[in-house]
């Protein structure tokens, strides 16, 4: 990972709400974290949208976690980190699937927006492929209306939509294997559908301060990955210590 200006990184977050094309690993290093994923697929199936891909796979839990990845968490929501979801995004080529323009944060239930996810690159997400769109500055609005959607081709599982969001305020997100984009839960963002002839591959992690906790009910979970949790409101995630434990995969 090539050195940050933190400060700038800091007041970019804060005015934006996203910071796009940080440098986290080599384009080979993707390459590695591509094949072990997709070796996962041979092995168990599909791991599109599976939540929680941490506990089962080494590759997401080393990404996830990595020094210099939770360097840039602890300057936006402080020294104190749990890891909260991983999980792996793919559309495949041609596909007709789209992610509507929502807010991550609408339907998690969290008492505190005190939250950032990543999204890291493991094959090219171009214009072409359907790389992110975000709309700078709308993580100040607050929560925005959502309305359900039944487009079967919604990636999202409510198809949750803001609309009338318009796309001359989108701004394109593209990142190169092994780039990665930072995004608040309350910046609108989507992504079109992917018209290239390669798979688009992104590892979207989610981040929250150890103060956070789920308002919905108590059968939450996460992982401690620095600094200190003294309010122990989630239960205990369990990192992969191996690919697909079958005692990991139960549970």
């Amino acid at each position: 990972m090539n050195e940050i200006n933190f400060r700038k990184f800091r007041h970019d977050f804060e005015r934006d709400g996203f910071v796009s094309g940080i440098d986290v690993i080599s384009s080979e290093d993707a390459a590695r974290h591509r094949d072990a994923m997709e070796a996962a697929e041979t092995a168990f199936g599909n791991v599109h949208y599976k939540t929680k891909v941490h506990t089962i796979l080494r590759s997401p839990f080393e990404l996830a976690t990595l020094p210099g990845v939770l360097d840039i968490v602890e300057q936006l929501i402080g020294f104190n980190i749990l890891l909260y979801n991983v999980t792996y995004i793919v559309k495949e080529p041609g596909s007709t699937s789209f992610v509507s323009w929502h807010q991550d944060l609408t339907y998690w239930g969290f008492s505190h927006d005190d939250q950032v996810s990543m999204w890291l690159a493991l094959s090219p997400a171009t214009e072409q492929s359907g790389c992110m769109r975000m709309v700078a500055g709308s993580h100040m609005l607050g929560r925005q209306h959502h309305e359900k959607s039944d487009d079967e081709s919604n990636v999202l599982f409510r198809g949750q939509t803001v609309r009338d969001v318009s796309d001359d305020k989108a701004i394109l997100c593209p990142l190169q294997p092994g780039q990665a984009s930072f995004h608040h839960g309350w910046t609108l963002h989507a992504s079109t559908p992917n018209q290239s002839d390669d798979r688009r591959i992104g590892l979207n992690v989610q981040y929250l301060a150890t103060h956070v906790h789920q308002t919905k009910h108590d059968n939450d979970t996460a992982m401690l990955v620095r600094g200190e949790d003294r309010y122990q409101y989630f239960a205990k995630d369990l990192p992969a210590e191996s690919d697909l434990d079958p005692a990991a995969v139960i549970r």
